[in-house]
């Protein structure tokens, strides 16, 4: 193996890559998984001065899962360690039973979130948390540079679930906080797992707190995704959720991204609480008993800093890619700074009560306690957001380059300085809070709002997003992007364009 090759499984703090042969040859081979986990457990064994003693594994639905679980296993016990095969899971419980008694002092969830049915990936965990991108470096390195043809000694493997332990800390959770053994008696509570691995909420979660599921979708695990793509911000996820509310009469839907690491809900009147409604309500969690900073990613609206600011927090928008939005939490809280949220649009919310985890299932028990309080003070949960203002317009344009032999990576660089100089000889308003690529100001009459150009955190594309006051205010930005940019001949800026001749109703 190359390393060059195994560089491109790299997905910021994950390795992911093809592994059915369905539409393109698999990246993701036998041969790259075992010297992957091989070498991780020789860098946990290098980091902390042991090897763990005893690695859980764990995994979601894909069609995938057989061959490379046998590969993860082999490559476990052959480093001469004890695996515990954890089976069907979420990914957050593969680090939550690190932190109980389970036995295991590292975890690997083979998964590749809400990624086609074809991909796969693993992640990894140690007590401390989630590895960063330059753990993965050094684990991709060393699966190149070690020879792991010879087992050292061969390790047991032990077949043991942490699922009903999981649920079991995630119901006492809402029985506390509601003070009473059933807090959801009489609410009916439907859930879309997508096919994936959230299935276990209901049963597991929702019904001991005496909700009422029926009427719940896609429970079955299916790694072919046959209803939906499991992904809480997709439309189509989200219109077949809101389908079953309003069926149901429900008092609240949730959905679930296939490793339940994300989440998202819609109220009993079909309204999708998602994005910039979700980050407000699980602001005004994390900011009610004390004030502090919430920390997002850059797309989120003007009108939820204003949000968070009438409850009396602060609202830092930083980079896209939830573990930059993690990990910028966590150093702030460190340095003083209370944060007791870190969250992103995508729906990755992590709270500082929960270990900075992003845990799709945790959020949403924290929606059900407010559900409680709500109904027992008469009261919707979405009174709760009711003062959140919504823009006129929200857009998302993507670019590319038009030769990736060439550094996109540095050309994304240039133009995003070049935009900065142009903006300031133009007399646009550079916004001064922002902490990736270039954002830009808009007045009244000049489409009032604001774009962010930046580089995507994977792909080689320059994603822009537009928000606007007033309809139309995103295309009248988009021209003056447009004429500032145009000249650029590495960029395919036709997606740009197509924007601004479309005719569409505005959003």
């Amino acid at each position: 193996m190359k390393y060059e090759e195994l560089k491109k499984l790299k997905s910021g703090s994950d390795v992911r890559g093809i592994a059915s042969e369905i539409i393109s040859p698999v990246t993701l081979t036998d041969e790259a998984v075992y010297a992957i986990v091989r070498a991780f457990c020789l860098w946990h064994e290098k980091k902390y001065g042991r090897a763990p003693g005893a690695v859980a594994v764990g995994h979601d639905v894909r069609i995938s899962t057989d061959r490379i679980l046998a590969q993860v296993l082999n490559a476990v016990t052959d480093a001469g360690l004890n695996a515990v095969n954890c089976g069907l899971c979420s990914t957050p419980s593969m680090f939550m039973l690190l932190k109980s008694d389970f036995g295991c002092e590292a975890s690997i969830m083979i998964t590749a979130s809400h990624l086609p049915s074809d991909r796969n990936g693993l992640k990894f965990f140690t007590r401390e948390g989630g590895l960063d991108g330059g753990d993965i470096d050094e684990i991709l390195k060393t699966a190149v540079d070690a020879h792991f043809e010879n087992a050292k000694a061969q390790g047991s493997v032990e077949t043991r679930s942490f699922m009903p332990e999981y649920c079991r800390s995630l119901v006492e959770k809402v029985r506390e906080a509601c003070g009473e053994k059933m807090p959801l008696a009489g609410k009916k509570i439907v859930v879309d797992a997508g096919n994936g691995a959230g299935g276990f909420f209901c049963t597991g979660v929702l019904e001991p707190l005496g909700a009422d599921t029926d009427g719940s979708i896609n429970l079955e695990p299916d790694g072919t995704f046959p209803n939906h793509i499991p992904n809480p911000e997709n439309k189509e996820a989200i219109d077949c959720l809101k389908g079953a509310v309003l069926k149901e009469k429900a008092d609240l839907g949730i959905i679930f991204d296939t490793d339940v690491d994300r989440a998202g809900a819609v109220d009993c009147d079909g309204r999708e609480i998602n994005r910039n409604d979700l980050i407000a309500l699980a602001s005004a969690m994390a900011l009610e008993n004390k004030k502090g900073m919430i920390v997002t990613d850059s797309v989120t609206s003007d009108g939820l800093t204003k949000f968070i600011c009438g409850l009396g927090g602060k609202h830092l928008r930083f980079k896209r890619g939830y573990k930059n939005v993690i990990d910028e939490a966590v150093k702030r809280n460190a340095a003083g700074e209370y944060c007791p949220l870190a969250i992103e649009t995508s729906g990755h919310a992590a709270f500082a009560d929960n270990y900075f985890l992003d845990d799709g299932a945790y959020l949403v028990i924290r929606i059900l306690i407010l559900l409680a309080r709500q109904s027992a003070k008469g009261e919707k949960l979405g009174d709760i957001i009711k003062d959140l203002e919504h823009p006129a317009e929200e857009d998302e344009v993507r670019i590319s380059f038009n030769s990736l032999s060439k550094d996109f990576k540095l050309e994304g660089a240039y133009v995003i300085e070049e935009l900065k100089r142009a903006a300031a000889r133009r007399g646009l308003a550079l916004a001064p809070d922002n902490y990736e690529g270039v954002k830009i100001n808009f007045g009244k009459g000049e489409g009032d709002g604001w774009l962010l150009l930046r580089m995507s955190v994977h792909d080689p594309v320059l994603p822009i997003n537009f928000e606007s006051n007033v309809c139309g205010g995103n295309r009248i930005i988009a021209e003056k992007l447009y004429n500032l940019i145009k000249g650029y001949e590495f960029l395919n800026t036709e997606n740009l364009k197509k924007f601004i001749e479309n005719d569409r109703e505005p959003n």
